[in-house]
């Protein structure tokens, strides 16, 4: 190809990559200068999806870029996520005094790094993404500069993330070495032929690195940690949308480049998964700070999703993008709701401070009933629906046994859920919510309601997002 149509391919990439770099100048100039960045970056996040979704497709840049149905429909999802944290951020700092202008620009370079991601063709592009997106990611979780615990969970999310990227990059090396190619397409050209078990050795540090990157236990030490410190619109973004793109990439790099060695990996992932759900599932149920809790609550759900992922099935991959962007929606609904609450001028992070929501605040507390509901999977949310697919593809690929495993941790993991719900709904109160500005609630709510259909009207919607997803992968 020439470079012109490797230029048309990366067309969402560029839109981020040059407005990033328009509004940081902007913000250096003219700090104070919010709804400009703000309307700027969301702008840019619209034109971007729209981009992935009409632009053109096929490999470019020696096949390091791949823009086809997966990777816009990932993007498009992605987008639209940033685009929710970008207005929940900056109306949560405000309220707080604080004028952090490079939020959006930060919150556009992840997007970015996540759109490379689920774009990557080989072992270069994968390493570029990922690190594109979490140095942004470790400077959000510190954003809020004069919280000690931000600042503490920043520097735990940089040092643990340090060492993830080191195995990645020890597998890359390795798979390179061995395969004699960072190309995706050649490693399984490698792999089929009968590649060197020191590929697969690189495999296994590649899974470990990227297991850190969507928290999967036994690499989910930085979660609870840096979810109780980080902001909580950051927490709506990051527990979201990175792990969307990063189970893509995990998808598109284990069924295009180790396919023929599924029997292998797919080992692998079965413990990954089923450690996931049980640390998720049981460490969730002591934990009294929402965040804390949601942390491990995103670790079992990992695990489904990775469950899904390893029944190294096409029905698999099309369970894990279902399940994911349900998920998405799941978290980043509840987060924004918890950003509109606060008590006596703090916010409210606690179960106990739930106390009485429903009567205080009946329509926030009946969003996030919905939300932890479906994060559950109780039946007819959208969650049910999205850990049915999972089972099933497990369950057709002979991991019947440990789709049971994982329909018990869920059953473990609905105490705590349930709890919450409990405390909200008929544990009395210890006085009333504070009212948040009219701006900032206004946010919240539109962010809540956005992702309430989602969770209540699954009937509707799934049958076509599975299919979507299905035409996405190539699976029909």
């Amino acid at each position: 190809m020439t470079f012109s149509a490797d230029i048309a391919l990366a067309g969402p990439e560029l839109v981020l990559a040059v407005s990033a770099l328009v509004l940081l100048v902007v913000g250096a100039f003219a700090p104070r200068a919010t709804t400009v960045m703000t309307l700027g970056s969301i702008a840019a996040l619209a034109i971007a999806a729209y981009e992935a979704a009409f632009g053109a497709q096929g490999r470019g840049f020696a096949g390091g870029l791949v823009a086809d149905d997966a990777s816009a429909f990932s993007q498009v999802a992605i987008f639209i996520a940033s685009a929710i944290a970008i207005p929940l951020g900056q109306k949560w700092f405000a309220q707080r005094n604080i004028r952090n202008f490079e939020f959006p620009v930060l919150i556009l370079l992840a997007a970015l790094g996540m759109a490379m991601m689920v774009s990557a063709g080989d072992l270069i592009a994968l390493y570029i993404g990922v690190e594109l997106q979490s140095l942004a990611l470790y400077v959000l979780a510190a954003m809020h500069r004069d919280d000690a615990k931000a600042s503490e969970a920043g520097l735990k999310y940089f040092v643990l993330g340090a060492l993830s990227s080191g195995l990645l990059l020890y597998g890359a090396s390795l798979i390179y070495g061995f395969a004699g190619s960072t190309k995706f397409d050649d490693i399984a050209v490698a792999v089929h032929a009968g590649a060197h078990t020191g590929v697969l050795f690189g495999l296994v540090f590649l899974i470990c690195g990227l297991a850190f990157k969507v928290s999967a236990a036994p690499f989910h030490m930085w979660t609870p940690d840096v979810y109780e410190g980080a902001p909580t619109p950051v927490v709506a973004f990051f527990a979201g949308a990175p792990k969307l793109a990063a189970m893509v990439l995990f998808a598109r790099a284990l069924s295009e480049g180790f396919h023929g060695a599924s029997a292998q990996w797919s080992q692998v992932l079965v413990i990954i998964a089923l450690l996931s759900i049980g640390v998720g599932a049981f460490a969730g149920l002591a934990q009294n700070n929402l965040k804390r809790l949601w942390a491990y609550s995103s670790i079992a759900n990992v695990g489904y999703a990775v469950l899904g992922l390893a029944s190294g099935s096409a029905e698999g991959v099309q369970a894990m993008f279902v399940f994911m962007v349900l998920y998405m929606v799941d978290v980043t609904g509840f987060f924004a709701c918890l950003t509109a609450l606060s008590r006596a001028g703090k916010p409210m992070e606690t179960i106990e401070d739930m106390a009485g929501l429903m009567k205080e605040r009946p329509g926030i507390a009946l969003a996030m009933t919905a939300f932890s509901l479906s994060a559950l999977g109780l039946p007819p949310f959208s969650g049910f629906w999205a850990k049915f697919y999972v089972f099933k593809a497990a369950i057709n690929s002979g991991l019947g046994v440990a789709a049971v495993i994982g329909l018990i941790g869920s059953v473990v993991a609905a105490f705590y859920y349930l709890r919450l719900i409990k405390v909200m709904w008929f544990d009395a109160g210890v006085g009333g919510t504070d009212k948040p500005p009219v701006e900032a609630k206004t946010i919240a709510i539109a962010a809540a309601l956005f992702s309430f259909p989602l969770v209540l009207g699954a009937l509707v919607f799934i049958d076509p997002l599975a299919k979507a997803a299905a035409a996405a992968f190539g699976l029909v």
